[in-house]
């Protein structure tokens, strides 16, 4: 799989640096609006919330999850969708309202036995710029936030809510050789 190289830490990052880090990622970190969904909260007359979030998305979850990688949905808002969301899709992992996204990274590095270059991120606002810094490999979906771009590895060629999960999840896996475990098909 072609990756783009991305500045990072004053850094380049090339073909080799990104797959040498997705095979040591057992912990993937996603943030939801803006990421999982394209960003847009909806609200009808009474007050429900009604988020958008893409199938491929969904698939691309599930796949890391048979590949053995954990995945942990942090977010700063508070949503009863995104609990049902993470249900459908097996993520135990679920941390909503959360201001310091740093204390719950740490959290779950402990609680897995994991450290930083085992943790990939997925964000798109200022907010998640600690997370792009510490983890070892980062994204951001093509419609993040400048500031979340130029500190991520990877920009994905499609936005938020839109498959930029996917891409991210199929470049880790492929990048990682566990592309064939849960697809069972060969990258030739």
């Amino acid at each position: 799989m072609k990756v783009t190289s991305r500045k990072l830490d004053g850094r380049r990052q090339n073909n080799k640096g990104i797959t040498e880090k997705a095979r040591n990622i057992k912990l993937l970190f996603l943030d939801v609006d803006g990421v999982m969904t394209d960003g847009s909260i909806i609200l009808d007359n009474e007050g429900n919330e009604f988020k958008r979030f893409h199938v491929r998305d969904g698939h691309g979850i599930k796949m890391i999850q048979r590949a053995g990688i954990t995945v942990v949905i942090i977010t700063g808002r508070k949503s009863k969708v995104v609990e049902i969301r993470a249900k459908e899709l097996g993520i135990k992992e679920v941390h909503q309202k959360i201001f310091r996204k740093s204390e719950v990274f740490d959290q779950m590095l402990e609680k897995y036995a994991c450290k930083d270059e085992n943790a990939a991120f997925m964000g798109d606002d200022v907010v998640d710029q600690e997370l792009l810094k510490r983890a070892s490999l980062t994204a951001a979906p093509a419609d993040a936030e400048e500031e979340a771009k130029k500190l991520a590895d990877i920009v994905t060629k499609r936005g938020g809510g839109r498959g930029a999960v996917r891409e991210f999840t199929d470049l880790i896996l492929k990048s990682s050789d566990l592309w064939k475990k849960v697809s069972g098909e060969s990258l030739a």
